[in-house]
């Protein structure tokens, strides 16, 4: 029997050897892989943090002590030693568990994370709740140094740093967050891992300049000034100790037994502590150590599919990006450390002086924009859905209000798939509508998206293009009749056929639906109309109006949550124009709750999207409107 199958609950590590610890690193290893490699997952960072994982649960009491992971795709070990091995073949499948810690799966997680940057503030949060509370626990938040990158971090260290609060912060150095880390910090930390200078610890310093003699007043003040400038100069993490921090470290993240030791030592200090462990992302699996960018986050790790895959949305993108950098000098490009998720790899080879990868920090990348427009230059920011959230007052404030001429690419709109909620960009339409001076789009295809990028840097205010994670829908829009587009004009919509019965207009990603729906109805004896929307915002009003006056029921679809999304927009015209009670409206899109994860068919299934669906939704609403209205009457 394995050692790994004895471990329900992470207590019982606390028993173990040194031997049979790293022995337990060795299976939750083998683990990882087997099952990434069936499941996809995040790979080469939870294989670089398995021995952190073991060490902190062996001298924690989880899940009294609050252990607190950032971002939260690292944790695949530890919810193997909390209670989930037997559920772990379900990691990131259709109700399954989730790729990232979740409160409502364990006791043991006692943060729901998918965001970077967040730890050190909830960990601090916990913590003042606990000597609010006069409870006894610690808390510990683990987080990786691409993740310093963003500013919240700092917040947290500094307000931490202030309240002297007991609370221990581990910085998995590693080198990288999912592309190589950028900025200033990174370089510093890069220092305290190189220098042998300042591999000295923290006591050793303090002995040899506590040796300096003190005569009168003002040499006293000299030695002190002395023994600062010199602690400056010598002492390892200096920045972190000047934000009220101890510091300690550099340390082998692969070491367990040191990081025991020195991990009981931080828990047993009174204020803040930073622990800096040094570990290698993709640790024990030979292609993930080379190429640790690649498996960062992975599909099942299976042979490869017959037959030349179609591009992807961010593909297209990056090429067209490269394309447009050739016309126009003025052309940057800027995001948050997803160069290669957003298709942008290709043009920072080409053009390295008009790329600008900011790290995890999406409201400096937006504003840095907005300084890049107002100078005279053509921003483009790709970003995730997601994460472009975390920007939300940068673009009211500082492009949308001036009215710069800054683009939004907002990749991975709409479903995500097996990274769940924390992931799917089923927010951006609702959050982006309501901001004035600022103009939306959604591709059906990859023609499209090429047009509105051009048309979008034509523009003087700022332009969001949201289109969707994976491949385009350009064959399935042929295998359906639509080989033909007009071009792309500002606040058109597209007229693909129009109907008598029922008309889907269709935002994006849902018009290939659409138009599988219609095929179908029309079998059934319907007059089924479809309409690309294109545009969000500024809506066609004309071509929302004149459907109005031809068909029986609008059907809004859009992969983006109702609440204020397309639909609403929809809604709102026809309301101001009084036609409400002249046309059915039934508006389709994801509901109030938060989207599971599981594959984007499977959820869009679930959410009542897919085509088939959508045929019983529409055929529900057609003998609705049949029926005859019946007045009942109750007798008290």
């Amino acid at each position: 029997m394995k050692l790994l199958d004895t471990i329900d609950e992470p207590r019982k590590l606390h028993h173990l050897t040194r031997q049979q610890l790293i022995q337990l690193c060795g299976e939750l290893r083998e683990q990882i892989i087997e099952t990434v490699s069936r499941t996809g997952g995040h790979l080469a960072s939870n294989l670089g943090v398995v021995e952190l994982t073991v060490a902190l649960h062996s001298v924690l009491n989880a899940p009294v002590d609050k252990l607190i992971w950032d971002v939260g795709h690292q944790a695949y070990a530890h919810k193997l030693l909390t209670g989930r091995r037997e559920l772990f073949h379900t990691l990131r499948q259709y109700k399954g568990i989730s790729g990232f810690p979740a409160r409502h799966e364990s006791v043991y997680d006692p943060f729901t994370v998918g965001h970077s940057s967040t730890s050190i503030s909830a960990a601090l949060g916990y913590a003042l709740a606990r000597d609010q509370l006069n409870l006894d626990y610690n808390v510990v938040a683990v987080l990786g140094d691409g993740a310093l990158t963003g500013g919240l971090a700092y917040e947290a260290l500094n307000h931490a740093g202030h309240l002297d609060t007991q609370l221990m912060v581990v910085l998995n150095d590693n080198e990288m967050s999912i592309a190589r880390n950028v900025g200033a910090m990174s370089q510093y930390l890069t220092r305290l891992r190189t220098d042998p200078t300042l591999s000295r610890t923290r006591e050793e310093m303090e002995q040899l300049l506590g040796r300096l003699p003190a005569i009168g007043d003002s040499m006293l003040r000299v030695t002190d000034r002395m023994k600062k400038l010199v602690k400056q100069l010598v002492v390892p993490g200096m920045l972190f100790e000047e934000l009220g921090f101890t510091y300690v470290g550099p340390v082998d993240g692969h070491d367990v037994a040191l990081m025991q030791t020195v991990f009981r030592d931080g828990l047993r200090r009174k204020g803040p502590v930073l622990v800096h462990v040094i570990t290698q992302k993709g640790k024990g699996y030979g292609p993930s150590e080379a190429n640790p960018v690649f498996y960062h986050g992975t599909g099942p790790l299976r042979g490869s599919e017959g037959g030349k895959p179609l591009p992807s949305y961010s593909q297209v993108f990056g090429r067209e990006m490269v394309s447009l950098a050739k016309k126009h000098d003025n052309l940057v490009a800027i995001t948050a450390a997803m160069p290669d998720g957003t298709g942008l790899s290709e043009f920072r080879k080409l053009y390295p002086d008009r790329f600008f990868d900011v790290g995890i920090a999406e409201q400096h990348a937006v504003t840095l924009a907005a300084g890049l427009a107002a100078g005279g230059l053509k921003p483009v920011v790709a970003v995730y859905s997601t994460f472009l959230q975390r920007s939300f007052d940068q673009i009211i404030h500082d492009v949308c209000l001036p009215r710069l001429p800054v683009v939004l690419a907002v990749d991975r709109a709409g479903l995500v798939g097996e990274d769940g909620p924390t992931h799917h960009g089923v927010f951006d339409l609702s959050y982006l509508r309501m901001i004035p001076n600022l103009r939306i789009m959604a591709p059906k295809d990859s023609r499209e998206l090429v047009e509105m990028l051009e048309l979008a840097l034509e523009r003087e205010e700022c332009t969001a293009i949201r289109y969707p994670r994976g491949q385009v829908h350009d064959e399935i829009l042929n295998s359906l009749g639509v080989t033909g587009c007009t071009p792309v004009e500002f606040g058109r919509a597209e007229v693909i056929c129009q109907g008598a019965d029922i008309t889907f207009v269709a935002v994006g990603s849902m018009v290939a639906t659409a138009l599988q729906a219609a095929a179908e109805l029309r079998k059934l004896g319907l007059d089924v109309g479809v309409i690309n929307a294109r545009w969000v915002k500024p809506i066609d009003e004309e071509i929302v109006l004149e459907t109005a006056a031809k068909t029986q029921w609008i059907v809004t679809l859009e992969e983006n949550v109702l609440a204020g999304g397309f639909g609403s927009a929809v809604l709102e015209i026809l309301q101001e124009a009084d036609l409400l009670s002249q046309v059915g409206v039934k508006c389709i899109g994801i509901p109030d709750r938060f989207v599971e994860h599981g594959d984007n068919p499977q959820l869009l299934k679930d959410l009542g999207l897919d085509a088939h669906h959508l045929v019983e939704k529409v055929m529900a609403l057609i003998e609705k409107k049949k029926a005859p209205v019946q007045l009942v009457t109750e007798h008290v």
